[in-house]
Parts: structure tokens; sequence; C-alpha cells
């Protein structure tokens, strides 16, 4: 009788393995990074690391900052989403690649496993995919960013990976990359440049506000637009189009209808 064959099995390496630990940043770090806009923060990682913004939180309003626990799935499948809960520690937020509008079918989390995140004290979810259960996840009071909802619940068979890189939304995230999440937007800032963003944000401070200041109260000038400009030799007329023969035919036509 013939057995299945060996390509319906799992594999472990590639594709099927965990990494227990990774490097976190302390507290404060990221709590200093905390304090800045996620546009600003996106501005100055040149517009490259902001995730894309059909991932957005479906259950309610919430500020999230703090190292990214990643998750690679099989689509709708979620046996790693579960074992994360183990790997995951206080203060992490669990960032799942489910292949994202690839995969429109099978939700990848419910109301069950945000109560068992909630209780681990894991900041929240980022989800490159669907959930379900919205309605009992706003009366929990937990995070959830991910593209949408679904009825149809999550298969548990594997494979998938724990804290190895990961693409969500567009953007390659790494195991401890630091994730920060509101109504604005989504940016994941590589763990390595965090302290050089904060320096940069920092001296950048108080010459954004007084900018923002002069703008308030009405002071400002465009002449970096102008400067732009004629610098590329753009094309600008003082006199009005000259009306042509038969644009003018047109015009006349309409009147006489009328």
């Amino acid at each position: 009788m013939a057995k299945k064959l060996r390509s319906a099995e799992l594999n472990p390496g590639p594709g099927f393995r965990i990494q227990q630990e990774f490097e976190r940043l302390s507290v404060p770090v990221m709590q200093e990074l905390s304090q800045f806009e996620v546009p600003d923060i996106s501005d100055l990682l040149n517009r490259l690391y902001a995730i894309d913004p059909e991932i957005r939180c479906l259950s309610g309003r919430y500020r999230l900052c703090g190292p990214a626990c990643t998750v690679k799935v099989f689509p709708g499948d979620n046996l790693m989403v579960h074992k994360a809960l183990d790997i995951a520690k206080p203060g992490d937020i669990i960032v799942v690649d489910g292949s994202g509008s690839g995969s429109r079918t099978n939700a990848l989390i419910g109301d069950i496993i945000c109560t068992k995140a909630q209780h681990r004290g894991i900041q929240g979810f980022i989800i490159d995919g669907l959930i379900r259960d919205l309605p009992a996840i706003e009366e929990l009071g937990f995070p959830v960013f991910a593209r949408g909802t679904t009825a149809i619940g999550p298969l548990h068979r594997g494979p998938g990976e724990i804290n190895f890189p990961i693409a969500c939304g567009g953007t390659v995230i790494n195991p401890g990359d630091v994730i920060i999440a509101d109504d604005a937007g989504m940016v994941a800032v590589p763990r390595d440049i965090v302290s050089t963003v904060v320096n940069i944000l920092t001296s950048q401070r108080e010459t954004n506000r007084a900018y923002l200041s002069a703008v308030q109260r009405g002071e400002f000038s465009n002449e970096w637009v102008d400067n732009l400009l004629a610098q590329h030799e753009c094309q600008i007329s003082d006199a009005a189009p000259e009306e042509s023969s038969a644009t003018r035919g047109s015009t006349e036509a309409l009147i006489t209808e009328s």
C-alpha cells in the first residue's frame, strides 16, 4: 500500500523552527523613542520603514511601543501564534506575518488568544492578516492591529517560525526591532539604530516646535517651494493661455444651445 509522500510532512529547519530568546533594548531607551510622533520617526527613516496603513487598530484607540516578537505562519494557520505566548515576555508586541493581502480567508487570532496574551502581559498584536471575534476583543480592551475581520477561524497544524525575520505590511521586521503604532500609523525601527534615531529626533525637537509655532501664527513662507521649482526649471507663465478656435467654437455652440 502506498504511503504518503514525504513532501506532505513537516520538516524541521527553515519554515518550522523557534528561537526562544532575542535581544531586547532597555525599557528607558524605548520610552525615549515613544515620546516622538510616528510620522516624525518615519520621516527620519526616509519613509521606508512604515507598515502598510491597511493594517490598523480594529479594537479601539491605542498606542504601542515595544520590541517585536516575530511570528511567521502558514496562511490561515495559527499554531505558532499560540506557541508565541510561551516565548514572548511582558511588554513584547507579537507581530505576525500571515501573508497579508494574499491570505483573505481564515482569521489568525480571536478573543481567546487575546485573553491569554493579556494575562501574559503582552502589549498587543499586529497581524498582517485577518482576525475574528472583534466585539469580544473590544470588550477586553486589548490592542489588535489587523487588515480586517472574518468569521472563519484558524487552523492549528503548522508550519511556521518564531523570532526569525518576517515581512509585515511590506516591511522587514527582525525580532527585537521596536514597533511604534497608533492612530497615525505604524513604523518598525531597527533595533541597532534606535538610540541614533532618538538622539537625532531630540536634537531636532526645538527647531520643529519653533517652526510649528510660527506656522500656527501664520508666519511662514513658501520660498523653498519657489527655489525648488526654479532649480528644476519649472515653466511658469503669468499670462492666461490664448483660447483656440476649436475651443471658442465649442463654447459658442454651448451658448447657442442654451
